[in-house]
């Protein structure tokens, strides 16, 4: 008994889709590959230790700038930290920060971490009036219970640089 079927034209498909198939899951999975790099995926302080993104990675790290963490230094560099509720990740930046960067604010930083865990930002982006921050950083904030309503205070987290008080 044959698995073909008896009529020619649908042998003729039949085949057709067999040669058609493979190629078009190859090239499927040769672009889902090429692109793999190209995808930054966007973590707040505490995902980003859970999932320990690996060094040189490309990512978007946001949450709050910690208050009194922001170091200038005479080169351009700039350090500060960049908190949740939960944890806190030390970014380093060399350039020009934007004009609404300040402490206890909503930031993304674009980057990557070094072997030595330390946040190497590319750029930073800031809000850019009173009643925006980004989606991402309001979402997980939101989650973790941290959003203040417009108005509300800055929050004080003592200077930690991670895990719960």
């Amino acid at each position: 008994m044959s698995f073909l079927p008896k009529s020619r034209k649908a042998r003729t498909r039949l085949l057709l889709l067999a040669v058609i198939s493979p190629v078009v899951i190859l090239a499927v999975g040769l672009t889902l590959w090429g692109m793999r790099d190209s995808i930054s995926l966007f973590y707040t302080p505490s995902q980003a230790a859970e999932a320990k993104p690996a060094p040189g990675r490309a990512i978007q790290l946001g949450g709050l700038v910690a208050a009194g963490s922001v170091v200038k230094h005479p080169d351009g560099r700039v350090e500060f930290t960049v908190q949740d509720k939960i944890a806190a990740d030390r970014v380093v930046y060399q350039g020009d920060l934007p004009d609404l960067f300040r402490e206890g604010q909503g930031i993304v930083a674009e980057g990557s971490y070094r072997a030595d865990g330390v946040f190497e930002a590319k750029r930073v982006l800031a809000k850019h009036d009173e009643t925006y921050m980004p989606k991402e950083v309001a979402d997980a904030l939101k989650e973790q219970g941290e959003w203040r309503p417009e108005g509300a205070p800055a929050p004080s987290y003592g200077g930690r640089t991670g895990g719960p008080t």
